[in-house]
């Protein structure tokens, strides 16, 4: 039985129009909205092209399970708990931050990040000294529709951010050294190759395929192409992203969390307040802590054993260097 078979017939009339309002509203957003501000496009091709690592060895390890309801107040605490922001972005350097923002929908539906939580982030990398902060996505529906239904594009570029939008010249063909899937493959290369920090920023998230859509998971929004042929092999597709971007550190928002019908959700009744932010150097350990908010284990989401066993961190998060701290 599907999910969408178990929503009786009022509850499937109540999100056809949801989605028919926020389709037409993108459309409508869709037009004359398009940010040609951005990054010069590349002109490299091919294996020759590096994504550098931007993880901070002396981090390694360190790990921030914040407890509240205000995402500004958690995400602070949580970076001051783990030396501040200065201790992963210095004076001058420049950092992106991978937010979620696939779809043309309101915050409150939890399907992307939220914008007051994109806020604090670019406030705190501008209060460390951040010469320039980058926020961008490749959703899966219109861009510039996405960045403004989510209200993540205001929140950003009021807080002193520069908003990408993805457009073709950004993308250039990439291979993952030792990957099987991602050969080839058109990369939103061009933003990652002129910043000196990354951030990955994502909800916790059900997902239909992968179990769960988290911190790993966030990085199939650097895909360009027909990327849906991934979801064949999804728990491979994430292990590859996470052998593709060693973030500087990675922001997991379960302030509430999509328990059902993910990654789109589309009800409010999909969401249940989990008062939780975690913040770490280890996005595997930030995911085993977000299944956890879903109700499962990291053994139940094969994508997380996967990472582990490249390296990419480890599901053991209580071996690390944890705070766990009231906000």
């Amino acid at each position: 039985m599907t999910a969408d078979s178990t929503l009786n017939r009022r509850e499937f009339l109540t999100r056809c129009t949801r989605a028919g309002l926020s389709v037409a509203a993108a459309a409508a957003l869709g037009i004359g909205f398009y940010d040609g501000k951005g990054p010069d496009g590349v002109s490299d091709t091919g294996a020759a092209l590096r994504i550098p690592d931007f993880s901070l060895a002396p981090l390694q390890g360190r790990i921030c399970i914040a407890r509240g309801t205000d995402r500004a107040r958690a995400v602070g605490q949580a970076f001051a708990a783990l030396g501040g922001m200065g201790a992963f972005v210095k004076p001058g350097e420049r950092v992106l931050l991978k937010v979620n923002a696939a779809f043309a929908s309101p915050p409150s539906l939890g399907a992307t990040s939220h914008p007051d939580l994109v806020a604090a982030v670019v406030r705190l990398c501008r209060d460390a000294g951040a010469s320039r902060v980058i926020v961008t996505d490749n959703p899966i529906n219109d861009p510039a529709s996405c960045f403004a239904l989510t209200g993540i594009d205001a929140a950003a570029r009021q807080a002193g951010a520069e908003v990408v939008l993805p457009r073709e010249s950004l993308f250039a063909p990439y291979s993952v050294d030792g990957g099987r899937l991602i050969r080839d493959w058109p990369v939103l290369y061009a933003p990652l190759a002129r910043v000196d920090r990354v951030i990955g920023m994502a909800p916790v998230k059900d997902h239909h395929r992968s179990g769960a859509s988290m911190t790993l998971k966030n990085w199939y929004g650097l895909l360009g192409g027909r990327r849906n042929i991934f979801h064949q092999d999804i728990h491979t597709i994430i292990q590859e992203l996470a052998m593709m971007i060693r973030p500087t550190v990675v922001v997991l928002d379960g302030i509430q969390t999509m328990m059902t019908n993910g990654p789109t959700g589309g009800s409010l009744s999909d969401l249940k307040p989990t008062g939780t932010l975690i913040v770490s150097t280890d996005p595997v350990a930030a995911d085993a802590v977000g299944a956890t908010l879903l109700g499962r284990t990291a053994a139940d989401l094969a994508f997380i054993a996967k990472a582990q066993s490249i390296g990419a961190g480890t599901a053991d998060y209580r071996s690390l260097d944890l705070q766990e701290i009231q906000t």
